[in-house]
C-alpha cells in the first residue's frame, strides 16, 4: 500500500524550513505524523523578495536535502507557503438576483456572485497579482444576513456576498515558484504563510472568539485577523526581530552579532544597564504593536 506522504516548504528571509508529513491510521483514527524536517540559513532574500535567484535556489535545496535525509522520502512535489511584503489583502461586495423561477439559490447563484465580487477588484490590482485566497465573510438574502454558513437551498431574489482577497505580487510570487522549480520540486499549491501558521497556531474557539495573529520574523511581521473563525484581513509590514537588533547594536553601542546574541538571553562581552536594554527593545515592540493596533 502506497504512504501518504506530504511535503511543505516555507521560504522566510532568514530561514527555509521543509517538513515533511505522513497520514497513518491509528485507533480508527488519521493522524498527521511529521516524519522528517529540513532547515538551512535563507540566502537571496531581502523582506521576502528574492535579490539573488542562485542563492535562493541553493538554499532550498539545501533544506530539501536534509528534510529527505530525515525523512528517507525522496521529495518532489510540495506544497509551499508564501510570505513577504508583497502579500497582502482585499475585500470586495457584489450582488445578484436569484436565477430559478423558484427563487432556491444554487451553487451557480453562489458561483456568479462571487466571480462578480472578484470582478469588482481594481483593475491595477488584478494587473499585478495574483490571488491566493478568496473567502467568503458573509453573505446577505434581499438585504437580511445569512447566519448560515452558505446560503445554498434557501431563497430569496436578491444574493449579496462580502468576500475577501488575499493576492501576492505576480513577480514575486513567479520569481520564488521559479526558483523552487529550479530546485527540482513541482508546487501542487500555494499558501498565505499567515494563514497556514493559523492551521497549528489558533485553536477554533480562538478563531470563533476573535483574535490577531502576528508572526515576527526576521525583516517582516504579519497578522491575519479572525472573527467568527474566518479570517478578515492580513497584512504584512517591512518590520521584524532584524530592526530589534540592529537598535540593540546602536543603543549599546555593540556590534551586530553580540547585539544578537544578547536579543536572545545571551551573555555580550559588554557590560550595560539591563534597563537600558528594556528600553530598546520595548520601544521598537511598541511600534510593532502600534501597527497592529492600527491595521
Amino acid at each position: 500500500m502506497a504512504r501518504n506522504v506530504t511535503a511543505g516548504i516555507d521560504i522566510g528571509t532568514s530561514q527555509i524550513k521543509v517538513v515533511v508529513a505522513e497520514l497513518v491510521r491509528e485507533n480508527g483514527k488519521n493522524i498527521t505524523r511529521v516524519i522528517g524536517t529540513g532547515l538551512s540559513e535563507s540566502r537571496g532574500l531581502r523582506h521576502g523578495y528574492i535579490i539573488n535567484g542562485e542563492d535562493v535556489t541553493q538554499s532550498i535545496r539545501s533544506a530539501i536535502k536534509l528534510a529527505e535525509k530525515t525523512s528517507g522520502i525522496k521529495i518532489n512535489k510540495a506544497f509551499v507557503s508564501v510570505g513577504g511584503i508583497g502579500l497582502s489583502s482585499i475585500s470586495s461586495s457584489a450582488s445578484a438576483i436569484i436565477s430559478r423561477a423558484d427563487l432556491q439559490i444554487t451553487e451557480l447563484d453562489i458561483e456568479k456572485v462571487s466571480r462578480m465580487c472578484e470582478e469588482s477588484l481594481p483593475t491595477n490590482l488584478l494587473q499585478n497579482n495574483r490571488i491566493l485566497h478568496s473567502i467568503p465573510l458573509s453573505y446577505k438574502i434581499d438585504g437580511k444576513p445569512v447566519l448560515a454558513k452558505t446560503p445554498l437551498g434557501m431563497k430569496g431574489t436578491k444574493l449579496e456576498v462580502k468576500m475577501l482577497f488575499i493576492v501576492c505580487l505576480d513577480p514575486h510570487l513567479n520569481d520564488l515558484l521559479e526558483k523552487i522549480d529550479e530546485a527540482g520540486i513541482d508546487v501542487i499549491d500555494c499558501l498565505a504563510a499567515p494563514i497556514a501558521s493559523s492551521f497549528v497556531t489558533l485553536t477554533k474557539q480562538q478563531k470563533m472568539a476573535g483574535c490577531v495573529l502576528a508572526n515576527i520574523g526576521s525583516e517582516t511581521m504579519s497578522i491575519v485577523v479572525f472573527e467568527n473563525n474566518i479570517p478578515i484581513s492580513l497584512e504584512v509590514f517591512p518590520i521584524g526581530s532584524t530592526d530589534i537588533t540592529n537598535d540593540i547594536a546602536l543603543g549599546l553601542k555593540i556590534p551586530l552579532e553580540e547585539a544578537e546574541n544578547v536579543k536572545i538571553g545571551g551573555l555580550g562581552s559588554t557590560s550595560f544597564p539591563k534597563k537600558k536594554l528594556d528600553e530598546i527593545i520595548s520601544a521598537r515592540l511598541a511600534d510593532m504593536f502600534e501597527l497592529i493596533e492600527n491595521h
